[in-house]
């Protein structure tokens, strides 16, 4: 299941008037919960085992529906989404904890200003005992490192700038 048959799927279930729909099959497992009335936007969860091969082509996937703590953050990132709009922004594809080193004896994977290649591991997201290398899909810089080490992390939150020129 791509996520556009998830999307899809969200947005029947809004139309519906269901107020739940649970759906496993064998390498995925979706609950879709439908807010109060008074709410104007579905509240998801989307729960997937993923094998780790397939874990790096997340952050393609476009964003799930905004909650609303998401809308109040965003009229203060206005101004300066004018001048990141030139940069690509790696997201993190799973929930769990953010960690730039492999290990805390080792160096961070990136800094800010290190030159990147498509496939470079940029950090690790712990999620349940187990690290998953996030790998970089572009090439080029890196800008800004959106996330503390340390740090929990939700699934498509932004974790680094990085500049493709």
């Amino acid at each position: 299941m791509d996520i556009k048959e998830i999307q899809s799927l969200i947005k029947f279930v809004a139309k519906s008037g269901a107020s739940e729909v649970k759906l496993e099959m064998e390498d995925i497992k979706i609950t879709i919960r439908t807010g109060s009335v008074g709410q104007s936007t579905p509240e998801t969860t989307i729960l997937q085992q993923i094998p780790m091969a397939q874990a790096p082509t997340a952050p393609v996937a476009s964003a799930p529906p905004a909650t609303p703590g998401q809308d109040t953050a965003a009229p203060k990132t206005d101004a300066p989404k004018a001048e990141d709009s030139k940069y690509i922004t790696i997201k993190s594809p799973i929930i769990g904890t953010f960690y730039r080193k492999p290990s805390p004896d080792k160096p961070p994977f990136v800094e800010v200003g290190s030159n990147i290649s498509q496939g470079d591991v940029l950090c690790v997201i712990e999620a349940m005992k187990l690290f998953n290398d996030i790998e970089s899909e572009v090439s080029g810089k890196i800008v800004k490192i959106l996330v503390d080490d340390s740090s929990p992390v939700e699934f498509d939150q932004p974790l680094f700038l990085v500049d493709p020129s």
